[in-house]
């Protein structure tokens, strides 16, 4: 292991620390980012599922996928608000002031909020079972299955740490932050894309989000990948972690960068 590998390794653990720290400070908050997919899951499978045209618990099997990427697609949302509100207050600064690797803050705060995604898995799928949803697919399937969602919230959440640098304050990035709750409704989220008109069917479909709910209605066994669909919904492993590869390899080097520069 390198120098340089070595530091990043030690930076990025305190680093980390710290974030689980100020969770740990911040019970609301931490209950709020868990419960919140619970809620949404019982409001649309009951509420939407009603009014569409599948069955209530087939709707709700059609769901679980969809709310789960919708949900990890909130790590731009949390991000954002996390780095925003360190810059805003000072803390960002200090913590640039220490012989600590430029890459470890941001880094500490992505696995940070990776953890706590994880675990918060382990209620919102007991709640699905309970309302319907069923692993249909192989084991290993539904292991993948975890692995790119979470691979997905990692990339995300590297998207809000760069743009909550930028932005470097609280209120603005609350602001930006509420407007992502758009993007799964650009989806295949929470309803097929087949029945859109061809524009909006093709805008939706290209849409990340769009390629890691099909991918996890495949490997969970829940739904088969759609006929005639865009290429990353048509071939949604693939086409996840595609988009997955690329948000890192953009947003990552962007977000150490502006950490780095400061106000400069």
């Amino acid at each position: 292991m390198s120098a340089v590998t070595h530091d990043l390794a030690h930076d990025g653990t305190a680093m980390l620390g710290r974030q689980l720290q100020r969770l740990r400070n911040n019970p609301g908050l931490l209950i709020l980012t868990q419960t919140m997919p619970v809620t949404m899951l019982l409001f649309f499978g009951y509420v939407f599922g009603s009014a569409l045209a599948m069955p209530g618990e087939e709707y709700r099997a059609f769901l679980v996928p969809g709310l789960l990427v919708a949900t990890a697609a909130n790590g731009l949302m949390t991000g954002m608000f996390q780095a925003a509100q360190d810059t805003h207050r000072g803390v960002t600064d200090r913590l640039r002031t220490l012989p600590v690797s430029r890459a470890a803050v941001p880094l500490g705060q992505a696995v940070a909020d990776l953890l706590v995604t994880a675990a918060g898995l382990v209620p919102f799928l007991l709640v699905g079972l309970a309302v319907g949803w069923r692993m249909e697919g192989s084991v290993p399937g539904a292991a993948g299955a975890v692995g790119l969602l979470l691979l997905f919230r990692f990339a995300t959440t590297w998207i809000g740490v760069f743009l909550g640098l930028l932005t470097r304050n609280e209120e603005a990035a609350g602001q930006l932050g509420g407007a992502t709750f758009i993007l799964p409704l650009l989806s295949n989220a929470y309803i097929p894309t087949e029945g859109l008109p061809g524009w909006l069917r093709t805008v939706a479909e290209w849409n990340p989000i769009s390629a890691v709910t099909t991918a996890l209605r495949d490997l969970f066994g829940n739904a088969p990948v759609p006929e005639g669909a865009a290429w990353p919904v048509a071939h949604p492993v693939a086409g996840s972690l595609a988009w997955c590869a690329v948000l890192l390899a953009v947003f990552v080097p962007l977000a150490v960068r502006r950490y780095a520069r400061g106000e400069g």
